[in-house]
This record gives C-alpha cells, structure tokens and sequence, in this order.
C-alpha cells in the first residue's frame, strides 16, 4: 500500500505554470504564457513561445534539467517492491509448507528485504534531490530570467501562477516511510529464519557445558572425602630391606606391621 502511494503520487504527476509578459508595447503582450510539464520531469524537452517585444516575432524557448533518471528510478523501485510484496503476501497465505522447507524462503526472504531497505533509502534520497532541482528549474521567476524580453526595464514580466508540488512532496515523504517499513521488516524476517532462535539456544547450552565441566572436576569436590584424592582406597605395600612390608588402610590410622 504505501509503494502504491510512492509511484502513484509521483509517476501520475502533471503540473504546469503561468507567466505574463507585458511590453511596453501592448499589442505585442503576452499575458498568458502556459507552461506545462509531467513526470519524467524531462525539462529540457519542454518548449514554450515567448513574446520579445520587439515586433511581432516571438522566440522559442524550453525549460532547463533532465531528472528523469532520479525519478524513474524512485518509481521503479516502487513498483519492484509493490509487486513483491504481493507475491511474498500469495507465499505467506498459500505456500506456508514450501516457504519454510529447507529454511530456504525466510532466508531468501531476509535478503531480498535488506536488499529493498537499501534501495528505497538510495532512491528516496536520490529523488528528494531531484525534486530540490525540478522546484528551482519551475521557479517562475527562474523561468522570467530566460526570456529576453524581460531583460528590459521598459517590460513587465510576472508570475501568474506556480506549479503545485504537493503531490511530489508526498511522494518523498512516502519514499523514507517505505525505507523505514521495509528496514524495521528485517527483524522479523530474521526471527522467521531461525538464527535468532538458535543463537539464544546455542548460549544456554555452551553455558550448561561449562557448569557441568567444573562439578566434575576436582574442585567442586569434597577434598577429604571418599572420592578425595587423598583418601582413596588402596594399599602400598613395600618391601624394606629387612623383608617389612607397609601398608596404608582407608579408614584407619597408618600403621606398620613386622612380619617375619
């Protein structure tokens, strides 16, 4: 819906102005010069007939800028992203058991939507500077400068009417919305793919490790207890050099005893 409202308010734009010439000679006046202008916003290629106040010849003059390249490129993104968000919509609804086979649609989803967060930020910014420029180059009075009849004091050049530029206005503010829609998506397409949900399982587990890694170890256990490693069970027998024999007892206090 809101690519929708981006292409439509700026690909459906028609605008136009008037400007009124008026000479010193009233007979060679014009005070209805209509200019009129559309997306692309091809500029250069619009022409107008002015009035020089010099006899009846009139000259042939045409607006200043090509910015059909910002603005066809907002648009394309626009409509790019209209049509992906239906089919992505027919996926959800229809295709949910295919979509999550393999994990293979969340992750093919998480890039095409980081991919769209991007372009509508380059696109939207892009055409805002356009628009900057078509605004300048419609200017009426930018428009005046470049008649050659209002370069004389004798001559009266005004602007009647300016071009409306609300709905472009709209289509830059629906431009950065889209950019912020589509950016704040990512997050929930990234919980559709299952890293998020593995990471918070993996630190659980890695956690559990560690902790069953240190109660088995010899710390955590009773040093003078039955499994202590100084209260084993065992005996060690030696023979001295007189035919001794020592022996070391668990529970007893260490003894020796003399067999002959």
């Amino acid at each position: 819906l809101f690519a929708i409202f981006a292409f439509a308010t700026c690909g459906g734009y028609s605008g136009g102005l008037r400007l009124s010439v008026d000479c010193a000679n009233k007979s060679e006046s014009d005070l209805n010069i209509d200019i009129a202008f559309a997306y692309p916003f091809r500029l250069h290629q619009v022409n107008f007939d002015a009035p020089t106040c010099e006899g009846k010849h009139r000259e042939k003059l045409s607006l200043i800028g090509d910015f059909s390249s910002s603005a066809e490129f907002f648009v394309t993104i626009a409509v790019f992203a209209f049509l992906y968000s239906l089919a992505a919509t027919v996926v959800y609804i229809f295709f949910q058991n295919k979509y999550r086979e393999n994990n293979r649609g969340p992750l093919i989803d998480f890039i095409v939507t980081v991919v769209f967060s991007f372009l509508w930020l380059v696109s939207s910014s892009a055409w805002a500077k356009g628009l900057s420029d078509v605004k300048i180059a419609t200017d009426p009075d930018e428009v005046l400068l470049l008649m050659s009849a209002c370069k004389h004091q004798s001559n009266k050049c005004l602007p009647v009417h300016s071009p409306v530029m609300s709905s472009l206005n709209t289509s830059v503010v629906f431009g950065f919305l889209n950019f912020i829609l589509w950016a704040g998506n990512i997050w929930f397409v990234f919980k559709e793919t299952g890293w998020h949900s593995s990471g918070q399982r993996h630190a659980p587990d890695t956690m559990e490790k560690q902790s069953s890694s240190y109660n088995q170890g010899g710390y955590n256990q009773d040093s003078y207890g039955p499994a202590g490693g100084y209260n084993q069970p065992g005996s060690y027998g030696q023979v001295g050099e007189y035919g001794q024999s020592q022996s070391y007892g668990q529970s007893g206090p260490t003894s020796f005893t003399n067999q002959i």
